[in-house]
């Protein structure tokens, strides 16, 4: 039951982090291809990236799942677009999805990094690139300072996931338990994050 409801949201988090991804490339007025590069790449790009880390065949050269929710991210972002007419990112329909692709991106990435016998800080790192290196990625395509770089309270969701997911084997949880918890403190967090706008502090 957890593997199914796990997959599920993991295809929503390539839904929503593809027609993030493509949103941001219609903004810049860039052709089909440049939306369908942003697209993929926001949706896939940090899974990618932790995969050639850990020396593995990337997943989403692997999965036919992946690619196609991807691309159908991006055809929605697309009809989105037609529809509104406006940015969209910030719509709760969106939002909302890209929290729980958040978490599920998160975990997958502290699972793998756990099975990959990483230490403590390879954890937190491999489960954050995975939640947000895709967003990270087509920023810098559109030669911008990352936004979970500069102001919002995003990649700061990963992090604090990937901790509870290491503090809880620690505790002895299974991998499983562990991951659950993992995927709900993530969510959680980035959802009071949006409905209190929360920030980090900056130094000017």
């Amino acid at each position: 039951m957890a593997e199914n409801v796990f997959f599920v949201m993991n295809l929503i988090g390539l839904l929503a982090f593809a027609i993030t991804g493509s949103i941001k490339a219609i903004r810049e007025n860039l052709d089909l291809f440049g939306i369908t590069v942003l697209g993929i790449m926001t949706a896939l790009g940090g899974g990618i990236t932790r995969d050639l880390l850990v020396n593995n065949v990337p997943n989403a050269l692997k999965s036919v799942e992946d690619m196609s929710f991807a691309l159908v991210g991006v055809w929605m972002a697309v009809v989105l677009h037609k529809i509104f007419k406006e940015d969209i990112r910030n719509r709760y329909f969106i939002l909302i999805p890209d929290a729980i692709g958040l978490s599920a991106f998160t975990t997958t990435g502290a699972i793998i990094a756990y099975n990959a016998d990483v230490s403590f800080f390879g954890i937190i790192i491999l489960a954050t690139l995975t939640g947000v290196g895709g967003g990270i990625i087509s920023d810098i395509l559109l030669g911008k300072i990352p936004t979970v770089l500069r102001d919002d309270f995003y990649a700061s969701c990963a992090i604090i996931g990937a901790i509870v997911f290491y503090i809880s084997i620690l505790s002895g949880l299974d991998l499983t338990s562990a991951s659950i918890l993992c995927s709900i403190v993530v969510f959680m967090i980035r959802i009071v994050a949006i409905l209190y706008n929360w920030k980090l502090p900056k130094l000017s």
